[in-house]
This record gives C-alpha cells, sequence and structure tokens, in this order.
C-alpha cells in the first residue's frame, strides 16, 4: 500500500507567527527547550493516565522518560519520548496546520505585549504555539511520531521557510522525536550542543518533570586492576546514561525545604508564565481529608484567559500520579486564574470527569482550597491585593453570585473607586466607615467610564450632602449589587433609579409646574413615562433617571451586546425647578401653549438629559442648530445690554 506524503503551504497567518517567534524571541533562546520538554512530559501523562485504563498499551515499553541527544559535528538536538504519540491526522491538527494553538489570539498578544512592556516568552506557552518556538534556534525542524497503539509513523518536517512536508513512515516503536538542525552560534550566543549548556537549562527550566530527563554522557573512570580495585592511574572514557532532572514533586516537600527561586520555576514549569507569580499557596491537610496543594495566584491575566481554548483548573495527582491537568472541579469559576497543583492520595486513578462532579473528597478539597485562598487574598499587602484586584477583579466579582457560602468574604475583598478615593481604590467596609452620620444607603452607579460617571448630573445633590458614590464600571457590577443587597447591614442603593430622599420637594413650587409637566410628559409619551421634579440635580437642567426597580441603561448595553433582546425600558424626565431656562420655558408655555418654540424647548430638555448620561440624540441636526439658536438670541441680548 502506497504511503501518503503531501506538502503543504503555511497559512499568512503562521509565517507571520514564524517571523515573530524567531525574530522577536531571540534574546531567550533556550525556552525553546523548555517548550518541548514540556510537550514531552504532556506526552507521558497522557499515556500513564490511559494505561489506567488499558493496561496493554504500554507493551513490554513500560518506562516511562524524555531523552535528549546532542551530536556537535551535525549541529543536532533530538528531544524524545515514549509517550501517547500521534497519529497521521493528529499530527495534521495540531502541527501542521495549528489549528488548536490560538494563532490569531497570539499575534493579537503580541501587539499588546509590546504596548504593556510584558516579558513576551509567555505567550509561547500560553497559546499552545511552544512547538514552533524551535524555530528560533532551528534552521530545520524535524518531528517523527507514532501513536500508542497504531502501526504506522508520521513524519512532519520544515525549514519555516513558508512549506512544510508530511508523510507515512516506519516507525518501530511509540512517541514521539523532535529533531533541530541548529544554527550556527554566535561568539556570545548559547550552544545547546554542549552539556553543560543543556543541564544549565533542564536545571533551570525543567527540574520538577516527573519523569527522568536522561541523556548520554562522557565520563572518565578509573580502570578496575586484576583484583577489581580502581587503578588511579589507569581510566578509560565511558558512555553512561544520566538523569538531569531531580523530579522532584516539590508540592510534597516541607516549606522550609523549598527556596523561593524553586517556587517560581515550578509555576513557569506549570503555568508557562515567566512572570512571577503574585502570591502562592502550600499547604498539606492530613485527617478525614487529605492532600497537598501548591497553588499560586498569577501577577497578571494571561492574554487567552477568555479564549475557548484556555484550560482552566488544576492539575490533578493521587500519590504523585498524574490524573488530568485541568480539573475544574477543584476551582470555582472565579477563581478560575488560579494555577497549581492538587495531590490527593485517597482518590482513586481511574476517576473519570463525570466521577469527579459527584465525589464528596473533591468536594471538600475544593470547599477547603478556597476558604484559604480568600484567607490568603485577604491578608495580601495593600499594594500587591490592588494589583490583584486590578488584574483579575472583573473575574472574582462573580463569586458574589456563584458562592452564597463565601458571599460576605468575597464582599470585603471587593475595591472599587469612588467620588472621594481620588483615583484609588476603596473597599466597602472603607466606604461604610465615612458615611455620614445620617445616611442609611451605600451609593453607586453603574456606566462604562469611570470620569463620566463621576461627572453625572445624578450625583449633584449627593454631591452636595458629601455622601460618597461608588462608581461600577465592570458589566458584573449589575449582578454583584443584585446578588449582594446588603453589606454591613447597609443597603444598596442607585443613585440613578428612583427617589434619592435627600430632602423633602417644594410642594408649592412642584404644583406651580404641574401643568407644565404635564403638557412635556404628554409631548414625549413615546419616549417617557413620567415628568417630575428632580431630587438628583442641583446645577443641571434635566435628567433622566429609572423607577426603583428598573432595569439601568447600562444593564440595557450589557444584556444587548451579548446578544439578548431587551426591550427599552420608559424613563422618568427629572427636571430642575430651580434651573433659569426652566423659568423660562414657564414663562413661553403660560403665555402661548401652542408656540413652536415650546415643542423645540421640550425636544431640547429630553436631548440634553440623553446627553448627559452619555446617550446619543436621534436628531443631531436639530440638537445642533437649536443649540446654536439659542447661543445667538443669548449674544444679541448681551449686546443689547451693553449698548444701552
Amino acid at each position: 500500500m502506497e504511503k501518503r506524503k503531501e506538502t503543504h503551504q503555511f497559512k499568512t497567518e503562521i509565517n507571520q507567527l514564524m517571523n515573530i517567534i524567531i525574530h522577536s524571541l531571540y534574546s531567550h533562546p533556550e525556552i525553546f527547550l523548555r517548550e518541548l520538554l514540556s510537550n514531552a512530559s504532556d506526552a507521558l501523562d497522557k499515556l500513564r493516565f490511559k494505561s489506567q485504563l488499558d493496561t496493554g498499551i504500554l507493551g513490554e515499553d513500560t518506562e516511562f522518560k524524555i531523552r535528549i541527544k546532542a551530536d556537535p559535528e551535525k549541529r543536532t538536538l533530538e528531544i524524545s519520548d515514549n509517550g501517547i504519540g500521534m497519529t497521521y491526522e493528529e499530527v495534521v491538527e495540531n502541527i501542521g496546520t495549528i489549528a488548536k494553538s490560538g494563532t490569531a489570539g497570539f499575534l493579537s498578544a503580541i501587539g499588546a505585549a509590546e504596548k504593556n512592556g510584558v516579558i513576551a516568552p509567555e505567550l509561547i506557552g500560553q497559546f499552545g504555539v511552544g512547538f514552533y518556538s524551535s524555530f528560533i534556534v532551528a534552521e530545520k525542524v524535524t518531528l517523527i511520531t507514532r501513536a500508542a497503539g497504531s502501526e504506522k509513523g508520521t513524519k512532519w518536517e520544515s525549514s519555516g521557510d513558508g512549506a512544510y512536508t508530511i508523510e507515512e513512515i516506519e516507525k518501530p516503536s511509540r512517541g514521539t522525536s523532535v529533531i533541530l538542525k541548529l544554527r550556527q552560534t554566535g561568539e556570545d550566543e548559547q550552544d545547546f550542543t554542549k552539556e553543560w549548556v543543556i543541564r544549565s537549562v533542564v536545571k533551570k527550566h525543567s527540574d520538577f518533570v516527573a519523569y527522568p530527563i536522561v541523556m548520554d554522557v562522557q565520563k572518565t573512570r578509573p580502570v578496575p586492576d586484576k583484583d577489581g580495585k580502581p587503578d588511579k592511574d589507569k581510566t578509560e572514557t565511558v558512555i553512561e546514561e544520566e538523569t538531569l532532572n531531580s523530579m522532584k514533586a516539590i508540592w510534597a516537600r516541607d516549606k522550609s525545604e523549598v527556596s523561593e527561586e524553586a517556587y517560581n520555576e515550578f509555576y513557569s514549569h506549570i503555568s508557562h508564565d515567566w512572570n512571577p507569580p503574585l502570591a502562592r499557596l502550600h499547604l498539606k491537610l492530613e485527617g478525614t481529608t487529605e492532600y497537598s496543594a501548591l497553588l499560586y495566584i498569577p501577577s497578571r491575566m494571561p492574554f487567552n484567559f477568555f479564549t475557548p481554548e484556555r484550560k482552566h483548573g488544576i492539575h490533578l495527582y493521587s500519590k504523585r500520579v498524574f490524573i488530568m491537568e485541568d480539573c475544574t472541579d477543584l476551582m470555582p469559576p472565579y477563581l478560575g486564574f488560579v494555577k497549581g497543583v492538587v495531590d490527593a492520595p485517597d482518590l482513586n486513578l481511574n476517576v473519570s470527569r463525570e466521577i469527579l462532579q459527584h465525589n464528596t473528597l473533591v468536594k471538600n478539597i475544593r470547599k477547603n482550597l478556597v476558604k484559604k485562598l480568600l484567607e490568603l487574598l485577604a491578608g495580601l499587602e495593600k499594594e500587591k491585593y490592588e494589583q490583584f484586584f486590578g488584574e483579575f477583579g472583573h473575574v472574582f466579582k462573580a463569586g458574589i453570585s456563584a458562592d452564597f457560602e463565601n458571599k460576605d468574604k468575597i464582599a470585603a475583598l471587593l475595591r472599587y473607586r469612588s467620588t472621594k478615593s481620588d483615583g484609588s481604590w476603596t473597599s466597602l467596609g472603607e466606604y461604610v466607615q465615612r458615611m455620614q452620620p445620617d445616611q442609611k444607603e451605600i451609593y453607586y452607579i453603574t456606566g462604562e467610564n469611570k470620569t463620566m460617571l463621576a461627572n453625572s448630573p445624578h450625583l449633584e445633590r449627593l454631591k452636595e450632602k458629601d455622601c460618597e458614590v461608588l462608581l461600577m464600571s465592570d458589566p458584573i457590577d449589575e449582578w454583584v449589587v443584585r446578588d449582594l443587597q446588603k453589606f454591613e447591614e447597609k443597603t444598596f442603593k442607585s443613585a440613578e433609579t428612583g427617589d434619592l430622599d435627600l430632602g423633602a420637594v417644594d410642594d408649592k413650587k412642584k404644583g406651580e409646574y404641574g401643568a407644565l409637566f404635564d403638557y412635556i410628559k404628554s409631548s414625549l409619551e413615546d419616549r417617557i413615562k413620567e415628568v417630575k421634579p428632580s431630587t438628583h440635580l442641583k446645577d443641571s437642567l434635566a435628567c433622566l433617571s429609572g423607577d426603583a426597580y428598573d432595569m439601568s441603561v447600562f444593564m440595557e448595553k450589557v444584556l444587548r451586546a451579548g446578544g439578548q433582546e431587551v426591550s427599552p425600558t420608559k424613563r422618568v424626565l427629572e427636571l430642575n425647578m430651580d434651573h433659569p431656562l426652566l423659568v423660562k420655558i414657564k414663562d413661553i408655555f403660560e403665555k402661548d401653549r401652542e408656540a413652536q418654540v415650546l415643542k423645540d424647548y421640550v425636544g431640547l430638555l429630553y436631548d440634553m438629559a440623553v446627553i448627559a448620561e452619555g446617550g446619543k440624540v436621534e436628531n443631531p441636526s436639530r440638537f445642533s442648530k437649536m443649540i446654536g439658536d439659542l447661543l445667538v438670541h443669548s449674544l444679541a441680548g448681551r449686546n443689547s445690554v451693553e449698548r444701552e
């Protein structure tokens, strides 16, 4: 039967990807070895787990290992494993087309990283394009693989010049080998065919890999004499296989035995993030529920956090045997950014994801981990915690709605900007301490832009009373206040819906404006449901508000952005009875209710209220003309006064 062989051209974005990798990451060439060793470790993890269910899949090859072979003369470096391997179709899917590597996301993130000053190497692992980091040091890359249980092997090869070949081959054993034809090195560049270079990179980046990373090394040893004793005067050169990594399960060691550097290197190993973590939790629990855990809180939000390909969850082990890498049942989604490992010795190795969902042990571990993580966050220094909240706050807030048991603890950890915080974060507890003596509610306002919120006309009366207002600009905040409702017995109160009850409305003046308000309501009945004296405004003329239980404008926008159909809620038009322009409009109304200018002014009042909350007027041309006319009349009146 004729073997398949195909030649393909890389897509435009793949060429762009490799160009970025080769030219942007040249200052960190060693990351290619970290990535290839990590891939090999993953392949062994998958085979090891599969062998728990299918004991015959290993055959006679039961000793898992990763082998490095360097040839200085040919300038080649080979990294091979006896793991799960890949079929022809899997190579096409995972290597040939990078169908699952998030290339577009990677390219976008690289651009963002250049603006934000993020260390670019972390993106390699996060976006699953680690295999292609080989082209940092190689002029040609050859991959030879055979899937466990398959009879045929597959060879993939590319020089990074825009094309690759893929073909069926004979391969005697399962596993994968990646063979790099290395570029010539410059005077100050690392030579990855040298033993000491390979040793140092493995020790630095891959010491915690759970499988032996071996390499044949040349050693000199004494030659035994006739009695079998070493003869110090005679030596011989031998080649011996040596394991380069310690394979120590760092999470099983005592905290006092682990250095800061070792903790950070292990974090890099499991997260592919070169930035140091913000905080960590290392604990060992013994008793009814026994487990070890080493968890990390990253210092930055991963670029691919919200992509479908991102893996959320903790690496799960049982007695140091790998079970799965993305155990979502161990960590709630609002803590989905946490990285780390959990080792539960009492967990069955053959446990499935479906069983985990109902496993009492896993539920207890999750409960304890969440408790410990919340305590860790509460104990962080102010600067560190604000760094955390700035990165992950919009994800963390979801815990208010999702975790009823810990709602109060999460609420205490929430942070917001406010009208009194001068751009800094403030906690709900700090807000309550600063409340006015007679203030009974926690005031807040929601919207897209903090600056616009801080200057909203809805806050004028609150500012006059020296009441602080929380500025909530995350979409999730609408659900936070809905589900939290109270904090320290203080009810949340929207500054843009319902009456503020900051002072009684002048009933006499309200009666004087009653007829005008009825006229305005009838003129705008298709857009508003009521016109009333404002409890929000002090200096501005008009604003739109809602009834106490109406959906906010921001909530409507959020739902529509999510694809939901939302019927527009008719708003309440609030008018400032002390504003001189409203006094003038009242005079016109009382003299001639049919005047065209009166109708124009009614439309102007509504448009001004829409603009005040950041909305868009329906007829910008008419609005602009009316403002122009008002300015002309105002200037004409001023000139007349000056001439007199």
